[in-house]
């Protein structure tokens, strides 16, 4: 037995300890990847974070687009990051809950790899349709899932990448309702509600926040809501399970993380300033244009929040006879 291996490690623990108290000293930014581009909802809440983050470490913060792959090329970039404490990753739970099970190899194990610091936004999705498409649908969900089935080309619903929380979304939302229901894939949010807005699809699944400009401008209509409860801006828009559709009570959410092997001290001390940005005012209100809300727990439940969704999304997956790819 070899009994200086606890030994090495406490001293190869130490000794990123202090590079990483060196580099601070220093004033080395820290980088916070995202896998996404630039103005999209996951880089704009990474951008705010990277302000509380820097006023409550004291230490610059750089916001570092990894783009591409639906975020798997920034969790590779971080696999690969020394774990010195310089270098974060700012996740949504595509990345690290369903890319897990659609990609055949996604270059990177979320247990292994990644040390979990804590949760940073929980962020819903919502149904969309257009009123000047569709009609008035005063009967909501039921009447839409009914008039997509009364004509040609009304069956379409847009979801912002293939393979994502949204497109196993209208699976479960056309067996529920015995509809035929396609979904049809965009690349992001953005150019899925220009289309929905424009009449290309009558209606459309995404981010609270990508659909709200339009909804308040009354261009769309919300139908239903991912999650246990109602969003407290829209509070006549019902979940789906009100509806009496199950299955859709799991919500996406952004995370903060680290490369395995970061000295314990150092995540202590991200996930502390991460808990004290959450918590703020500033912080709230900058994200709420986004339809999010700020929520932190431990690593610890961050993890158990981790499996937990890639458990939900693997049999989603299944459920629509999705493929790995």
């Amino acid at each position: 037995m070899n009994f200086f291996h606890p030994l090495r490690s406490l001293a190869c623990g130490l000794l990123l300890l202090l590079a990483a108290t060196a580099a601070l000293a220093q004033g080395t930014p820290l980088r916070l990847l995202v896998g996404f581009p630039p103005g999209g909802s996951t880089d704009v809440i990474a951008r705010q974070l990277a302000l509380g983050l820097q006023q409550e470490l004291g230490r610059s913060v750089v916001v570092e687009n990894r783009a591409g792959a639906g975020g798997q090329i920034a969790a590779q970039a971080l696999k690969a990051a020394r774990p010195d404490g310089n270098t974060l990753f700012l996740s949504n739970a595509h990345t690290v809950a369903i890319v897990p099970v659609t990609v055949l190899n996604p270059g990177f194990d979320v247990a292994k790899d990644f040390a979990p610091i804590g949760l940073v936004t929980v962020n819903p999705d919502a149904l969309a349709v257009n009123p000047a498409v569709t009609g008035p649908l005063a009967g909501g969900l039921k009447d839409f899932t009914a008039w997509t089935q009364a004509g040609p080309g009304r069956a379409s619903i847009g979801v912002p990448a293939p393979g994502s929380a949204p497109e196993f979304a209208v699976s479960v939302i056309g067996r529920a309702a015995g509809a035929r229901l396609t979904a049809v894939p965009y690349r992001g949010d953005a150019p899925l509600v220009q289309d929905v807005v424009a009449g290309q699809v009558p209606a459309g699944i995404g981010g609270v926040g990508a659909l709200l400009p339009y909804v308040e401008a009354g261009k769309l209509r919300l139908l239903a809501v991912n999650g246990p409860a109602r969003l407290p801006r829209f509070p006549d828009v019902p979940t789906y399970a009100e509806l009496g559709i199950k299955g859709l009570e799991e919500v996406m959410f952004t995370a903060l993380f680290a490369p395995a092997g970061t000295p314990a001290a150092l995540l202590r001390q991200y996930h502390a300033a991460l808990a004290k940005v959450a918590a703020s005012a500033a912080f709230s209100e900058r994200i709420a244009s986004l339809g999010v809300s700020a929520s932190v727990g431990t690593p610890e439940e961050l993890g158990q929040r981790v499996e937990r969704s890639r458990l939900v999304y693997e049999r989603l997956a299944r459920e629509a006879g999705f493929q790995p790819q």
